[in-house]
């Protein structure tokens, strides 16, 4: 496992990133966790949309609209990176799922983000 990569537990739905590059195995609930991958948003809902602002970046959940927020059907965290610097924040049920990261500006800039029914979805390309 490398560092920054996201498990579930299949049992309970706990959820952990991995710190510190290791070769362990990471359990809950009495058996292994699943490595949650990066996914395309074939419709375009779930991807993170990243743009420059004045003071840092703007990512929005969602091409064309803005992902919801409700009881059910959420996103649990938005997570930029730029220049090898990840900066991330957690979503309550309050929150919009469009989140401004008031930030230096770089040259390599990705966000990913994680929903609660349909996974984790990133800004940058995915290889098939």
């Amino acid at each position: 496992m490398k560092k920054f990569d996201l498990y579930k537990c299949d049992v309970c739905a706990n959820l952990i990133e991995v710190l510190k590059d290791s070769d362990n195995i990471i359990s809950c609930c009495n058996q292994p966790m699943t490595l949650v991958t990066p996914q395309k948003s074939e419709d375009g809902k779930h991807t993170p949309v990243v743009s420059e602002t004045k003071n840092g970046y703007k990512v929005m959940i969602g091409e064309v609209a803005e992902h919801a927020m409700n009881e059910i059907h959420y996103m649990e965290m938005i997570e930029l990176t730029v220049d090898d610097k990840v900066y991330k924040r957690y979503l309550s049920l309050t929150d919009d799922a469009t989140v401004y990261f008031f930030v230096a500006k770089g040259d390599v800039v990705s966000a990913r983000a994680y929903c609660n029914i349909h996974g984790l979805f990133t800004s940058e390309q995915i290889e098939e």
